[in-house]
């Protein structure tokens, strides 16, 4: 994904379309002078739909389409003639894509599976010709129904990754490269901060052909919660995270005081997110000995699983994917993914 190719916030008008009038007209035709009303309906206007495609990545389709409106329904005509319904729109959109309205914050609905369909704006019905309204006690009736007005509004799509594992670290603590190093994906890689300015995927193969998705959020930094750094633009990926991989280098001055710093930006800008499980990963473990090694583990945090590793040198990167496969799969993941998300 390049970086000017993903978009994951975009801002959109969308209108259905108006349900057609229905028809007030009346038999005539020759020797057949009071026929009766034959007037038919009008036809739905046309909704917009939104739909789940796992091939997309990306909003930047709808990025430049910034007023989307639906075909309006056909109005109904003599001789039971029902107008024809408006054409719907249905809108691609990749898997963990939110909409909210814009004015109100609402959210409306999300999109997880492939192939899922759901409106967006409904179409307005139509309305019902003169022939609908016929009865023992008006024979005659001389009106229709006019059609329903289509809804709109303004809207908010917002893009949370799928993914198995997320990637949490601070700019430049080894995220990126272990990625590369764990999958087929090629994220940017350089020796300064916020190399990383989008979110990369990357299919995580393990023992028996099992794999599952993980995803490098681009880093945290103290006061990321409040906007800071990249801040509020990429937190929101880490809600779809069945599980945390948290990345600490080993030339850190302070391995605790990291940990905790991320935790209390997650904390902050969501509290479930302590919820999910976590994993301490000790990257660029080339640079320990064996006493740094053990001297290091004292300040580790209690209770949290670790692994020292070097995505140079390969050290303990097969006990690591062994190591996620286990938390994965050690208990139910009602919302997890799995590897389908790719």
């Amino acid at each position: 994904m390049a970086d000017s190719n993903f978009i994951d916030y975009v801002r959109l008008f969308g209108a259905s379309g108006a349900g057609g009038k229905g028809s007030m007209h009346l038999r005539r035709e020759k020797y057949i002078p009071k026929g009766g009303p034959d007037g038919g309906d009008g036809g739905r206007g046309g909704h917009i739909i939104l739909r789940g495609n796992k091939q997309f990545w990306t909003l930047i389709h709808l990025k430049y389409r910034k007023h989307i409106r639906a075909e309006a329904g056909g109005a109904g005509s003599g001789a039971l003639r029902h107008g024809a319904n408006g054409a719907d729109i249905i809108l691609d959109v990749p898997l963990g894509t939110i909409v909210k309205r814009a004015d109100t914050d609402d959210r409306l609905l999300e999109i997880t599976q492939d192939g899922e369909e759901k409106i967006l704006v409904r179409g307005g019905r139509g309305g019902m010709g003169n022939a609908f309204f016929k009865s023992s006690t008006n024979q005659t009736p001389r009106f229709a129904q006019p059609g329903e007005p289509g809804e709109e509004g303004w809207f908010v799509f917002e893009l949370k990754l799928l993914a198995d594992v997320g990637l949490v670290g601070f700019p430049n603590a080894g995220k990126s490269t272990l990625l590369a190093a764990l999958s087929a994906a090629k994220p940017r890689i350089a020796d300064y901060a916020f190399t990383t300015l989008t979110p990369n995927l990357g299919i995580v193969t393990c023992r028996d052909d099992h794999s599952f998705v993980m995803a490098d959020i681009p880093g945290i930094i103290e006061g990321a919660h409040e906007g800071r750094g990249l801040g509020l633009r990429f937190l929101r990926h880490i809600e779809r995270n069945a599980m945390l991989l948290f990345i600490i280098p080993a030339d850190s001055r302070d391995v605790t005081a990291e940990y905790k710093i991320l935790l209390h930006e997650l904390k902050q800008f969501n509290p479930e997110l302590l919820d999910k499980q976590r994993l301490i990963a000790i990257s660029k473990s080339d640079l320990l000995d064996h006493e740094l090694e053990k001297e290091l583990q004292k300040h580790l945090p209690q209770g949290v699983p670790h692994l020292f590793i070097s995505a140079v040198s390969g050290k303990n990167i097969i006990p690591l994917k062994d190591r996620l496969w286990t938390m994965l799969t050690a208990t139910e993941q009602p919302d997890r993914p799995a590897g389908a998300a790719l």
